[in-house]
């Protein structure tokens, strides 16, 4: 007993001597006294764990409110193609969004390698932590439990690039770190495995499902993670979380045809008790709670980046870039209560358009109106593609006069039905639906509609800059990062 109460001890001034190094790794910590309380808005990727939330109250116009250089930074391609310097923020790049008495705050990733805390109404940085590498994804944000310290009652879960000067076998890659909200401190990182796959980034968005997160890493492992930085412990010198379980979202065939790009980028999402996540090892898996296993394998066998979407039917909306198929990239709606075999409910092919390195389909994930949708019109879906347009489908409805290869063109499947089509210019960037309002971003600007019930789109306002971003809205406001360098606070002038 008394040989078990040491090491506690132990472990636990370890533990606390470690956050106390981390402590100034914020270059402009907040106040250790929190005298608040909090909402968060917008605390994961699209908002919520159907990720079908995107804010409230879209504006009518996209006048420039004020606006923050987020800077740039250096990341390496790989040891053949040397560095880049890129500037602002990039894909996914969605800020999260929390209210505090004191105003409303945005989380923002950027590519000069910080995670930065800024005031919503002002564009003032509170504070910012450093990584080792440009901020790609978005992050998640756990409302801790009550016994928790004040300073770590929210926690943000954020991952970056593998970090300049690292390489694939880098000995250690803690590119997964908990941060608190509140201070910008570090509680903890993660040191990233180095598998089949050929990254070992973090983009992707966690869930946390009963203070358990859940996260698909870029090396292809869905790892589950106790979130609390009390139960985490020094290893390779590094405080690092409790792993409670690691997933393959690969098998070998995948990673011979895809010559080990099966890399985990997206976000995964919660029907009932069953977590579904898309692989860039071409699958689309179901992964149940309770019985802790993958249960659900649905096979495209393209490169799949946008995260799965959740409809107001328990479907699947899946986006599918054009890569390792012989046919067009597009969408796909899922039923997942199905057998794989038969979950196909309608397929969106789109354009085979080469722009950078993409060869076409979509990259980014698609959004719905169901949160919004009070009765007064269609389900509707919305998808930003790399041949430069901006599809809207009614995803419970079939056009019965369409039947369309699939993206391996082994099968025909039913296609829903276009209600509006608009060239937008290229997008790797999730659109936003709303019940009257649609935001979509692309490389050439963002887009805002409004839409009537009888499905009349009309362009309400643009605003030109470079966008791989996704926005948030609030209250008359979006709010986006561009890779131009700046971050933007859009909407109407008083």
């Amino acid at each position: 007993m008394k040989i078990s109460c040491i090491i506690l001890l132990c472990s636990f001034f370890l533990q606390s001597f470690f956050c106390t190094l981390r402590s100034n790794d914020a270059d402009h910590p907040g106040n250790d006294t929190i005298l608040t309380t909090e909402e968060v808005i917008i605390p994961t990727f699209l908002g919520n764990e159907q990720r079908n939330f995107y804010g409230i109250n879209p504006p009518d116009t996209l006048e420039v409110l004020w606006k923050l250089y987020l800077g740039k930074g250096e990341t390496i391609i790989s040891r053949k193609l040397g560095s880049r310097i890129w500037a602002g923020a990039g894909w996914t790049g969605q800020p999260l969004l929390i209210k505090e008495d004191s105003g409303l705050f945005l989380i923002q990733g950027a590519y000069d390698h910080h995670l930065k805390k800024i005031h919503a109404e002002t564009g003032e940085i509170i504070w910012q932590y450093k990584f080792d590498d440009v901020v790609k994804g978005t992050g998640t944000i756990w409302g801790a439990p009550d016994s928790f310290p004040p300073e770590n009652r929210l926690i943000i879960f954020q991952g970056s690039r593998l970090g300049v000067g690292n390489y694939l076998d880098t000995k250690h890659i803690p590119s997964y770190r908990a941060i608190s909200y509140y201070s910008g401190r570090e509680l903890w990182r993660l040191d990233v495995k180095w598998t089949d796959s050929y990254s070992r980034d973090a983009d992707g968005s966690a869930l946390i499902i009963n203070d358990t997160l859940y996260i698909g890493l870029e090396n292809s492992l869905l790892t589950i993670i106790n979130p609390s930085p009390y139960r985490a412990s020094v290893k390779d010198g590094m405080l690092q979380p409790e792993i409670i379980q690691e997933t393959k979202l690969y098998t070998k065939t995948d990673v011979i045809n895809h010559k080990n790009n099966v890399v985990t980028e997206s976000s995964p999402c919660l029907i009932d008790s069953i977590m579904y996540i898309a692989s860039g090892s071409g699958h689309v898996f179901g992964y149940n709670l309770n019985q802790k296993k993958l249960v659900w394998d649905f096979y495209i066998g393209s490169d799949i980046d946008g995260s799965a979407i959740v409809t107001h039917d328990k479907c699947l909306l899946v986006s599918v870039e054009k890569q390792y198929i012989e046919g067009n990239g597009g969408a796909f709606k899922l039923d997942p209560s199905k057998s794989p075999e038969d979950a196909v409910v309608w397929y969106l092919p789109t354009g085979d358009i080469k722009y950078a390195s993409w060869e076409g389909g979509i990259v980014g994930s698609g959004a719905v109106n169901d949160h919004y949708n009070k009765g007064k019109t269609a389900y509707l879906a919305a998808f930003s593609a790399i041949d430069g347009y901006l599809y809207v489908v009614m995803h419970d409805s079939i056009d019965a006069m369409r039947l369309v290869h699939g993206p391996r063109k082994e099968y025909k499947y039913p296609a829903p039905r276009i209600v509006f089509k608009y060239k937008i210019g290229n997008s790797i960037s999730t659109p936003l639906l709303f019940e009257d309002k649609l935001i979509a971003a692309s490389y050439a600007g963002i887009y805002l509609f409004d839409y009537d019930s009888d499905l009349n789109f009309k362009l309400l306002s643009k605003f030109p800059a470079t966008f791989e971003s996704t926005p948030i809205v609030y209250n008359g406001k979006v709010y986006i990062a561009s890779r131009n360098g700046y971050f933007y606070c859009l909407g109407k002038k008083l």
